[in-house]
């Protein structure tokens, strides 16, 4: 296996691991941290050198790879990060490359998805470069975020939730709730 591919697989379990983590804190059902995101929000980085800060468009490289975020309510600066089903992953595409019923929820080419897997609930948090879609390590399921998040390949059982997002002032902004259930799986 080679170095870069071992890395990112560390990276992978470190991310799952941390979000394990974070699922095992009791939310408060008052707690604007763990509340879904919100018409308004804007998306920051989740962890790392920039983590709080705003993502921008300059951010997302046209083509992908997707780059994790957290929305934020921009009034109270409060980071809905106390649920890892907040974790949503931003991708930026030409507009063109988007299916009709995807770019009507876009901004600019700019796609946000659950970063969940509908599976069993891993994080969606690689990309494959050559396909342009993205990646759940746990059970390899592949989701196309050119086409609602299409299941590719893989268990999944359902599309990512897209969440539908705007651009105000030059910002990648919430433009309401999720389009269907986020997360994977309950056991019968």
């Amino acid at each position: 296996m080679s170095h870069g591919r071992r890395a990112v697989l560390k990276a992978a379990l470190g991310l799952g691991l941390w979000f394990s983590c974070l699922d095992s804190v009791p939310a408060r059902a008052d707690d604007a941290r763990t509340a879904r995101p919100q018409e308004g929000d804007r998306f920051v980085f989740p962890f790392g050198d920039r983590e709080g800060q705003l993502v921008t468009l300059e951010d997302l490289p046209l083509g992908g790879p997707q780059q994790l975020a957290y929305p934020m309510d921009p009034g109270a600066k409060i980071v809905r990060n106390g649920s890892t089903l907040n974790l949503v992953a931003l991708v930026r595409f030409d507009p063109a490359q988007l299916t009709e019923e995807t770019r009507a929820l876009s901004a600019e080419g700019v796609v946000a998805y659950s970063a969940v897997c509908t599976h069993q609930g891993c994080p969606v948090s690689m990309w494959q470069a050559q396909a342009k879609t993205l990646f759940c390590a746990c059970h390899a399921t592949q989701f196309d975020p050119r086409d609602h998040a299409r299941v590719v390949d893989g268990p999944a059982p359902r599309r990512l939730p897209m969440l539908p997002i705007k651009l105000v002032d030059g910002v990648l902004t919430v433009a309401g709730g999720f389009t269907g259930r986020v997360g994977g799986e309950r056991p019968s």
